[in-house]
């Protein structure tokens, strides 16, 4: 079982225009709603390749409730057919779940975002979370836990450092893909993983080459660093070696928003199936470019993942 931390989850809105032109009305072609926040997004890949996911976090309000209702209708099965759980384990609050607006523009590509803030989390219903938390890292059945994204108001910004800590006393393997200072603060509990993009590893360091930055990022607390480079792929820095892999065939024409996140799904699913380092990269690669031809973020092309898995070249990383 993997569990996914969504602390600010999101209802994502996606509106499609034919020409996206400021200070004018626009018609949207294509309008689509789905459960959102990185977490939630890398819970929904993990059950589309076939992984038994549990989803926690917060959610309320209106809107919390139709995310919640969405989950609940989130493909349930394998690309083999076998049912695949994914359990819903959000904690309800007394504030509004956010909502996410991506608008994709069809003669460019581009996907504008708009991102609402979200609720205030206050002090009881935190700790309603970590008691949640702990129960299932107890259960015996986790093999790892992602946590993912922006903190919600009213939360302490060391929130992440917390459930690091709890995650390696519990002895779960942690992945942690958040930004800012809670990246800073989650980096000194020595998560087993960090993802960070090349924009966030720069910020976290100082040092705009990842593989030097990522370096960085380890002698601070990371046992691994696995960095989305975008059009250069990923770059994997680790106690076991380096590894960079370009995305297959070039850069895809669609959606970028979620590559990110099925990323984190592709390292997780290949580290708990006992997978080497470059597969995990290989497999990351591959379905972070099928998600960029797919609708939405939470969800990925079956073909054209199976196109490339097999193509994506791991190379060693010069130090």
């Amino acid at each position: 079982m993997i569990i996914t931390v969504t602390l600010n989850a999101a209802l994502d809105v996606t509106y499609r225009v034919s020409s996206l032109r400021p200070h004018t009305t626009h018609r949207v072609l294509d309008t689509a709603e789905r459960p959102g926040g990185k977490g939630i997004n890398v819970a929904r890949v993990l059950a589309a390749l076939g992984h038994r996911t549990v989803v926690t976090g917060f959610a309320g309000g209106p809107v919390g409730e139709e995310l919640r209702r969405r989950l609940a209708e989130a493909p349930r099965a394998s690309p083999a057919g076998r049912p695949v759980p994914l359990t819903d384990a959000l904690v309800p609050i007394a504030g509004a779940t956010r909502r996410t607006v991506g608008v994709v523009d069809d003669a460019t590509g581009d996907t504008t975002m708009f991102n609402e803030p979200g609720p205030t989390v206050s002090t009881t219903e935190w700790a309603a979370f970590l008691g949640t938390y702990r129960e299932l890292l107890a259960s015996g059945e986790a093999t790892a836990v992602a946590l993912c994204g922006s903190l919600p108001r009213g939360l302490p910004v060391g929130a992440y450092a917390d459930l690091v800590r709890e995650a390696r006393a519990a002895g779960v393997y942690v992945l942690l893909d958040t930004s800012g200072e809670p990246l800073r603060r989650g980096l000194a509990a020595r998560p087993d993983l960090i993802k960070p993009n090349a924009d966030e590893l720069m910020a976290l360091t100082g040092y705009s080459e990842p593989a030097r930055a990522a370096r960085v990022a380890r002698r601070r607390g990371a046992r691994a660093v696995a960095a989305s480079l975008g059009d250069r792929g990923m770059l994997a820095v680790t106690d076991e070696g380096d590894w960079q892999a370009p995305p297959p065939g070039g850069r895809l024409a669609g959606n970028p928003a979620g590559a990110g996140d099925s990323a984190v799904a592709g390292l997780l699913s290949a580290l708990v199936e006992g997978l080497p380092w470059p597969d995990r990269l290989a497999r990351a690669v591959a379905v972070s470019a099928a998600t960029v031809v797919a609708p939405a973020a939470g969800e990925y092309d079956r073909a054209t993942y199976e196109k490339l898995r097999n193509r994506v070249e791991v190379t060693a990383a010069t130090p």
